[in-house]
């Protein structure tokens, strides 16, 4: 039976190297037409709404400036009062709404990315229904060996995010549970891929496309 996902997107951080809000950084970068151009935060919540039916984000200082696109994009709002503890008190914040609003699945990602391609959403999901079956926990992507986002949790793996100490972070706790995870590889750059910096940003051309495997 196919899991109910909830969108969990962290977007706290004060993006202190890129030096503006990465949230807001436009994308495509290089759009071919207003209709196409988007922001990181806006694509990534668009893409999640197609596959699933609430998408948290959880926001910072960053408040007043995300917010207004948080809600005309139909994602809702979760605010860290204290973002400097960290991004795992994000996480933890953002998994608790997940609960309270009924919910023990959860489809999570970092806005410091573009948004991957809507077929490795559409894999992602598939596999992670399999692996609930084999009584897995989690299902993360990988790109030419490197873990990326999203990341599909169930709920025995949302419970483990949720009592570790806010110390810790989620891949201390991944590792933990190792044996639990299925690890999916696919062919989208765009899994692995941070940006930081003004000049990774400026390294981007559109998204890449993903080739088929004959």
């Amino acid at each position: 039976m196919a899991q109910t996902l909830c969108g969990v997107i962290l977007a706290a951080g004060e993006s202190s190297r890129m030096g503006r809000d990465k949230a807001l950084l436009p994308w495509p970068p290089h759009p071919t037409s207003p209709e196409q151009s988007e922001t990181f935060l806006s694509a990534t919540i668009r893409l999640f709404l197609s596959h699933t039916d609430i998408v948290l984000v959880v926001v910072g200082k960053n408040e007043a400036a995300l917010s207004p696109i948080v809600y005309a994009n139909g994602a809702s709002l979760v605010v860290n009062p204290e973002p400097a503890r960290g991004q795992f008190s994000s996480l933890q914040l953002g998994l608790q709404e997940v609960m309270n609003r009924g919910r023990d699945t959860a489809m999570i990602t970092l806005v410091d990315r573009p948004p991957v391609q809507k077929e490795t959403i559409e894999t992602l999901e598939a596999a992670f229904n399999k692996a609930i079956v084999k009584r897995k926990w989690a299902v993360i992507p990988e790109y030419q060996g490197k873990h990326g986002h999203p990341i599909l949790i169930g709920r025995e793996m949302l419970g483990e995010f949720l009592k570790a100490p806010e110390t810790s972070n989620a891949r201390e706790v991944e590792r933990a549970h190792e044996d639990d995870i299925e690890y999916v590889p696919l062919d989208d750059p765009l899994i692995a891929l941070n940006i930081d910096t003004p000049e990774q940003y400026a390294s981007l051309n559109r998204p890449p496309r993903i080739v088929p495997s004959s």
